[in-house]
Formats: structure tokens, sequence, C-alpha cells
């Protein structure tokens, strides 16, 4: 009777996920091709360990080298900076696995969970940095990204561990047990990491649209850019951590869209930036009176050090 074994029903709660990503609208970047490749990997350890296809051995260790380097630029791409293209020299890591394969199998016991270690520990060694070393993350999820980062990497050096385990079942004289040491390593490794690969708080924040000061500046966009100068500097909404657009729309009385245009015209800058800039200038102001550094990250309406910090 056919049977699914488990690195397939990761696979296809996996694909689930992106599905569910793609129906959802989110933007389809480094996040979902990791979240691909992970489904993908479940699939070939099902085709490899459980239906014995002949020749998966080898693809699954090759895409096995493949996910840890996508990680660590998943996380540049992301959290740091744009793409580049010297992105590309981490495709070097399936590669050595590739020529392993042909002149010297028995190294890929060494080979591929170095891959995996030295990935993690570079994920989570840049993600204890804080906010501050993620700059494209979006503010106000503070220091969540760097949380879920921290505990992808650490999946990845665990899941180096299950070799290890592999080869302390043999020594034992259990090695029935390895095929569920593969299985269960590889599959909560997998599951782990695409998981929180969907997690909304690690999207880049997206990119606004700033329009240049217009010679042509509407005495409208003018006169509302003016109530709106005139009401931060008297109720300081700016003070509120999760202050929105839309909150200050409706403080002013008018359509959303209205008011992110005369900022745009008016200023030459977005609302994000026009609300910080309000934010750094009460800032600066604490710190010229010799208030501490807390009381002026408090006084300003920064909802986290690190944000203050940025």
């Amino acid at each position: 009777m056919p049977s699914l074994p488990i690195p397939m029903i990761s696979s296809l709660i996996l694909m689930f996920l992106l599905v569910q990503m793609w129906v959802s609208g989110r933007r389809m970047g480094p996040l979902a091709l990791l979240l691909a490749v992970c489904a993908a990997q479940g699939v070939i350890i099902s085709l490899a360990r459980h239906y014995g296809v002949a020749g998966m051995r080898a693809v699954q260790a090759v895409m096995a080298a493949v996910i840890p380097p996508l990680v660590f630029v998943a996380f540049q791409v992301t959290a740091v900076r744009g793409v580049r293209a010297r992105d590309a020299v981490h495709l070097a890591a399936p590669v050595a696995v590739g020529v392993a394969l042909l002149v010297m199998p028995p190294i890929l016991d060494v080979l591929i969970p170095a891959v995996f270690v030295g990935y993690g520990l570079a994920v989570v060694w840049l993600s204890l940095q804080g906010a501050d070393a993620v700059p494209r993350m979006r503010l106000a999820a503070g220091d969540l990204p760097c949380v879920i980062w921290t505990l992808i990497g650490v999946s990845l050096i665990g899941s180096a561990l299950s070799d290890v385990l592999i080869v302390a079942v043999q020594i034992a004289g259990v090695p029935q047990w390895q095929p569920w040491i593969i299985s269960l390593y590889s599959s909560g490794m997998l599951l782990v990491i695409g998981r929180l690969a969907l997690s909304g708080t690690l999207e880049a924040s997206a990119p606004e649209e700033t329009a240049a000061p217009s010679a042509q500046v509407s005495e409208a966009d003018a006169a509302l850019v003016a109530r709106l100068d005139a009401l931060m500097a008297a109720e300081r909404p700016y003070l509120d951590p999760d202050l929105t657009l839309t909150r200050l729309a409706r403080r002013l009385i008018v359509p959303v869209k209205q008011l992110s245009a005369a900022i745009n015209k008016v200023t030459g800058e977005n609302v994000s930036r026009y609300i910080n800039a309000a934010r750094i200038r009460a800032a600066q102001a604490a710190l010229g009176q010799g208030e501490s550094v807390t009381s002026a990250m408090l006084a300003s309406g920064f909802n986290t050090k690190s944000n203050f910090n940025r």
C-alpha cells in the first residue's frame, strides 16, 4: 500500500505555505525561493531514501549544499542590502559537493556538515548584531527579524548534528535508526526554515516613492502641509510609535492619498521620512537640553533603542 514518508509530508506543508504566500499577494523574492527549495529537497529525500529512485541520493547531496548559502543570501538581500553579482560566489558550495561526489565521495561526510555549520554560524553571528545591522528591515518590526534569523541559523547548525548522530548509531550497532534520524532531522530543519521564512517581518521595507518638490505646488497642497506642520508642532502625534499615514489623515479629515501626495509635492519626502524627521528633531532638542540618550529616545517617539540608534 502506498505511503507518504515524513519528508514528503513536510514538502506538502511547505508547498501549501508557498501557495498561501502567492495568494496573499506578498512579494515573491528570495524568501519564496528558499521556501520552494526546502519543499523540493523534501521530495528529493523521499525519492532517494523511501522510494529508492536511482540517482536521487546524488541530487539530495547537491541540493542540501544549496540550502545554507541560499539562507545566507536571502538574509543579506532582505535584511542588509540589495542583490550583488558577487552573491554568485556562494554557488561554490554545491559545486564543491558535486565535484566531491565524482572524485572523493567519502569527504561528503565532512563537507556537507561544514557547509551547514559555517553558514549557520555566519547567519547567527550577523543576526546577533541587532537591528542596526539589518537596515532594510521595517523599523516597526524592532528586534524580531534578528530573532527569527538567529533561529534559522541555529536550525542549520542543528541539522549538521544529524551526521554526528548517524555516526553514533553506527558505532552503537543500531544502524536501523539511521533512516529515522535522516527523516526527522531533515524534515524538522526544512519545516523550521520554511515556516520562519514565511514570516512577514522578514520582508524588506517596501521602497516608498519620493517625489521632488514641484515648482507647481498647488495652494491646496501647501495649505494642507501647513495644517499638518501645525498639528505636528502642537499635538506632537509623532510621539506615538505606531503613528501611520491613515491616522494623520483622520486627524486632518482628508483622504489618505491626498495627504500623501501633498507631502511628496511640498517636501520632496515620503510620509515615513517626514515623520522620522520630526522624531529626530525632537531627539536632538532633548539631547541638546542635557537629557540622557534613553530619555531622548522615549521623548521622541522611537519604539526601540535599536531603531533610535539606527
